[in-house]
């Protein structure tokens, strides 16, 4: 199977919705890519589906996971110059699904904060990838939220007790997905290496096993070298689609 190439990602981005199903996520895929456009301006959000209460590397217990997690997510977004984190409640880490209702709750919060792009999971697997991007959770998130993308949040009859709240219809005009097949849109992240690195490192629960600097810059040249850039380069690869 092939798939088009990117849409030329838009050049007058005011806002920024990331939504992802676990604490972490974001900071393995995307984490250089968002410091370049808080840089850039862009007002960037996170939306967190759950709060990885099935998910630790190291001995904390389950019970006080959500907490830990919430946390770590929120001091790695702190790294990057990310301020806007929100968690959704009653989400299970594990047993995502693209439910009805999980598409109103991101609807809602697409329609709240009015992004003019979203970055989120591929809804599509890479069997190549089956660990990692292809946990089912992920792939999940990426259903729900492309669907609320389009029709959801700019239907006005989608949810119509959103309008009760007074939510209006937005359209979102661009999704990056990361963690699907072929991902052809390559942003150059060597400079936020370190913003990388610190967003990693404050997930503390999940890479303390791990030499985080060496695991960063070993994925990101992998990346970097994949789409030709100049050795010694470093980079994060996404599919990037107009919505409009």
């Amino acid at each position: 199977m092939s798939f088009p190439a990117s849409a030329s990602p838009l050049s007058d981005v005011g806002r920024a919705l990331a939504v992802f199903a676990h604490p972490d996520d974001i900071d393995f895929g995307c984490a250089g890519t968002i410091a370049t456009w808080v840089e850039e301006g862009i007002q960037v959000a996170y939306l967190i589906i759950t709060r990885g209460a099935a998910g630790g590397a190291d001995a904390t217990s389950q019970a006080e996971l959500p907490q830990l997690r919430e946390r770590e997510q929120r001091a790695a977004a702190a790294a990057v110059g990310v301020r806007q984190v929100e968690f959704l409640d009653g989400y299970a880490d594990g047993a995502l699904a693209p439910t009805p209702g999980l598409r109103r709750d991101i609807t809602a919060v697409i329609r709240r904060f009015r992004p003019d792009r979203v970055l989120t999971n591929s809804p599509l697997r890479r069997w190549e990838q089956l660990v990692g991007p292809g946990h089912p959770d992920h792939m999940a998130v990426g259903e729900a939220t492309t669907s609320a993308i389009y029709p959801d949040a700019r239907n006005r009859f989608a949810y119509p007790e959103l309008l009760a709240e007074g939510l209006q219809p937005w359209v979102v005009r661009e999704v990056w997905y990361f963690g699907g097949p072929a991902p052809d849109h390559v942003v150059d992240v060597t400079g936020q290496y370190d913003r990388k690195v610190a967003a990693m490192r404050a997930h503390r629960s999940q890479t303390a096993h791990l030499d985080v600097e060496t695991w960063v810059r070993d994925q990101l040249r992998t990346v970097a070298d994949n789409a030709g850039l100049p050795a010694g380069r470093l980079a994060e690869a996404f599919t990037v689609l107009r919505t409009e």
